[in-house]
């Protein structure tokens, strides 16, 4: 019976061995499965996998083609143009150009090249608005990627934000449970009333309400942060937290007028709405090519062959042929007779004896189009000035969206220094409060109050750290500077 015993007990401590090392290796692999994002990798794999990247990238690829080409159309072409035909009945024989009514089988070929010498520096024109539609490609695609660094910055931040909220709200259960129950003990002794236990049931209740909602913000923030790096939804990820003692650096103090003169220089949006004013300024030069002639230099080769020909020979026949009398004398005067024989036109010997060349230029004078060039212009100018429009306006925004930034961020440090005091200043209250309703002295009402107050203040001091984060990091991204935490 005690062995019995013994064997059950090394079972049992066995299972529970066996166990407890398959949840410590079940926790090993979840947590090695877990990436560990930081800011620069959040930027690193966005900038590597986002599909709006991608797109602007492709666009870039299609003009560079575009580019390839105009510089291509300096070269001559070339091009072939074999023909086969079956004539039947009366028709003209392509070699002889002699009408005859039998079926003939023809064959014919040319090889035709040509080079546009000039038309109004149309080919220059071309290959040098499509390089800077490249430059125009190459600059929106750099504004996708700062606007999506800025997002991602954004969104990081929000994350952090509503990680600090929700632990917080975690703490805040904490406090509402321990008074609740200390509510329910005084009530049972009959040293609180009804009110004061129903106080404290809202006061959890509504710490819970507060939990949820911080853990919902914090789901979406991580979701939308996994968007912008194109990853699956459910891969699960953990947020590393940087060094907010960094915080007591920030600079606070900037002069509007001199961020946006530095940020002129590498605003993507102001850089873009330069390349395309120029662009559409070259695409008028494109346009007034059209009213120049065009000269150019062209060549060709070809052959043909038809089974219709044939080749003639002669040979004696043994007879004798007058053609005519000696005068005076009426003597005949003859000549050997011949026979006419066809035979067949070899292909090869055919084509060879019918080849031909030509060289020449050839000249278009434009004399009248149906102003169809003149309204190309008049549309070409018309687009410059809209991007002429569109580039002081992507100054004009950018001044003023730099001047609202900084006055954010004024505000933004003087907000984060007013939350702080808040704080401090209930949390003392309510530490004060706290001692007095532990004895008896402050009733359930106002202790609530207080640590409502308390709660409702170190939000408003998290929100305001991260925002003042957010807003320094705003400046960073107007004057070209990283953005790193």
């Amino acid at each position: 019976m005690r062995k019995t015993i013994l064997q059950f007990n090394l079972i049992k401590s066995l299972s529970i061995g066996l166990v407890c090392l398959l949840l410590i290796a079940g926790t090993a692999f979840t947590a090695s499965a877990q990436q560990s994002i930081s800011l620069e990798k959040a930027i690193s794999l966005t900038l590597e996998r986002n599909l709006t990247i991608k797109q602007s990238q492709f666009n870039e690829a299609i003009d560079v083609e575009n580019l390839n080409q105009a510089k291509y159309n300096r070269l001559p072409n070339l091009t072939a143009n074999p023909q086969a035909s079956f004539n039947y009945g009366r028709s003209i024989d392509p070699s002889t150009n002699l009408f005859v009514n039998q079926s003939i089988f023809g064959l014919s070929g040319t090889l035709s090249s040509q080079v546009l010498l000039y038309q109004g520096g149309l080919l220059k024109n071309q290959i040098l608005e499509n390089k800077l539609l490249v430059d125009v490609d190459k600059s929106n695609t750099e504004k996708v990627k700062n606007d999506l660094v800025l997002n991602v910055v954004t969104t990081y931040l929000s994350v952090l934000t509503n990680q600090d909220l929700l632990k917080a709200s975690i703490q805040q259960v904490d406090i509402a449970k321990q008074t609740l129950d200390k509510t329910q003990k005084l009530f049972d002794v009959g040293n609180n009333t009804l009110a004061d236990l129903s106080q404290a049931k809202a006061s959890v209740s509504t710490a819970d309400l507060n939990q949820t909602t911080a853990q919902n913000n914090l789901d979406i923030s991580v979701l939308t942060l996994k968007q912008y790096m194109e990853m699956d939804p459910a891969t699960p990820i953990t947020i590393e937290r940087p060094d907010i003692s960094k915080l007591t650096d920030v600079k606070t103090q900037y002069d509007a007028q001199a961020v946006y003169t530095s940020a002129l220089s590498v605003n993507p949006d102001v850089r873009l709405a330069e390349l395309q004013k120029q662009a559409a300024n070259q695409n008028i030069n494109v346009a007034k090519s059209n009213y120049y002639p065009s000269l150019a230099l062209f060549g060709t080769i070809g052959s043909n062959y038809s089974d219709a020909r044939k080749l003639t020979s002669v040979e004696p026949n043994g007879t004798l042929v007058p053609i005519g009398e000696v005068s005076g004398t009426n003597t005949p005067v003859v000549t050997p007779g011949y026979n006419t024989i066809f035979s067949p036109y070899p292909f090869t010997n055919q084509f060879g004896d019918n080849f031909n060349q030509a060289v020449g230029v050839s000249l278009q004078i434009p004399i009248f189009g149906r102003f169809a060039t003149r309204t190309t212009v008049r549309k070409a100018k018309l687009n410059y000035q809209i991007a002429e429009v569109g580039a002081q306006l992507a100054k004009n925004n950018l001044n003023k969206t730099i001047s609202q930034a900084v006055l954010d961020l004024r505000a933004a440090d003087r907000k984060y220094a007013s939350a702080q005091q808040t704080y401090q200043s209930n949390k003392d209250a309510f530490d004060v409060v706290q001692q007095r309703y532990n004895v008896g002295v402050v009733n359930s009402l106002d202790y609530n109050t207080s640590l409502t107050n308390m709660n409702t203040a170190e939000f408003n001091m998290i929100q305001a750290k991260y925002e003042l984060i957010f807003r320094s990091k705003i400046i960073d991204y107007y004057l070209g500077i990283p953005i790193t935490l």
